[in-house]
């Protein structure tokens, strides 16, 4: 069993920065492959990055340059820094754990947390 805790959401402006976090249980953090989702309203919930257990990392087109996934795993941790921030990017963030080898797409996630919320403004 893992619990996830999602924090460092917040309200930026268009070309701001943010690093997201995820506090994870559990001795086993290490053996899954990690990433984060986002959802805007009215919408699907969207793969954005991921992270295998190995380290080898995965994004999203609509991301890639902008957003850097990394993971510490003798914190149990798991951080998603986004630079250059557009307001497309506004949504709850949600961080996930999945088996290794659903490693990049995390599909199936098999824990979530509860989510984060960004919001870049114009």
């Amino acid at each position: 069993q893992v619990q996830l805790v999602e924090s460092g959401g917040g309200s930026v402006q268009a070309g701001g920065s943010l690093r997201l976090s995820c506090a994870a249980s559990g001795r086993t953090f290490r053996w899954y492959a990690m990433g984060w989702f986002r959802q805007a309203p009215g919408k699907e919930r969207d793969f954005v990055a991921s992270i295998s257990v190995s380290g080898d990392t995965g994004y999203a087109e609509s991301v890639k340059g902008r957003f850097s996934i990394s993971r510490d795993n003798a914190e149990n941790a798991v951080y998603l820094q986004m630079n250059s921030l557009k307001p497309e990017d506004s949504a709850v963030y949600y961080c996930a754990a999945s088996y290794s080898s659903a490693w990049p797409s995390l599909v199936p996630v098999e824990y979530w947390g509860k989510g984060t919320l960004v919001t870049v403004s114009s």
